[in-house]
């Protein structure tokens, strides 16, 4: 099911806007390693001594490691030094991660869609910066000129910041680059930072909204799709 909300869009506006830009959040969006990551949060803090339950899950998708960090320590009342956490976490997600992870569906038919189209894109993650290169080095050919790392912005989604960042390196308009997004916070910020949101929820729900297309995969994505995201914010 695809739900698009384009009241304020005109007929004739849609297509007739290419997107100057396509901004692709990585966990969960481009890969699927959300799981990967539920796995080094809960196998850690099951040998901690505080096993987690899936009904943590949809509080610990999308935004920075601090955040994650702040919210399982509230709930496991455990005292433990959050930066250690966070590298030990890291840790075994690269373990996890370093045999490469799975395409999200659809993923492969649009990393095609921007090179056959060549539409400028950037991966923009909260991931740090050794993830994404893994990540990218694993995948080999992609369409991606360069990426937005959270360890290397100093403030990450859901501030709008890593994509106003990715915005300004293209030259671009906000309203003119296309976010994709599979997480809530990760919303919040590409619209914060005045883009298009296409979302393709992992495991938190995502409403529809004005201006926001809600798809239930990315197979369900085309070029038409991109310039309609364009038209309803211009």
């Amino acid at each position: 099911m695809t739900t698009v909300d384009t009241a304020a869009v005109h007929p004739d506006a849609i297509g007739g806007l290419d997107p100057q830009a396509v901004l692709v959040d990585m966990d969960g969006t481009l890969i699927d390693s959300e799981h990967y990551w539920w796995q080094a949060e809960a196998s850690l803090f099951a040998d901690l001594g505080h096993p987690l339950d899936d009904s943590h899950r949809v509080h610990m998708v999308g935004g920075p490691m601090t955040r994650v960090i702040d919210y399982l320590l509230g709930v496991t009342g455990l005292r433990r030094d959050p930066a250690e956490l966070a590298v030990e976490i890291n840790a075994r997600f690269v373990e996890l991660l370093d045999g490469g992870a799975p395409l999200m569906p659809g993923a492969a038919e649009l990393l095609a869609l921007l090179a056959e189209h060549r539409i400028p894109a950037a991966l923009v993650s909260a991931s740090h910066r050794r993830i994404i290169d893994l990540v990218l080095k694993n995948l080999g050919d992609h369409p991606f000129a360069f990426s937005v790392a959270g360890d290397e912005v100093s403030r990450t989604k859901p501030h709008p910041e890593p994509y106003l960042a990715a915005v300004a390196r293209f030259g671009a308009e906000p309203g003119r680059c296309v976010v994709i997004e599979d997480a809530p916070l990760g919303v919040q910020a590409g619209e914060a930072a005045g883009c298009p949101v296409i979302a393709v929820p992992s495991v938190a729900p995502i409403p529809a909204a004005p201006g926001r297309v809600v798809l239930r995969s990315l197979a369900e994505l085309d070029l038409d799709l991109l310039r309609a995201a364009v038209a309803a914010r211009v």
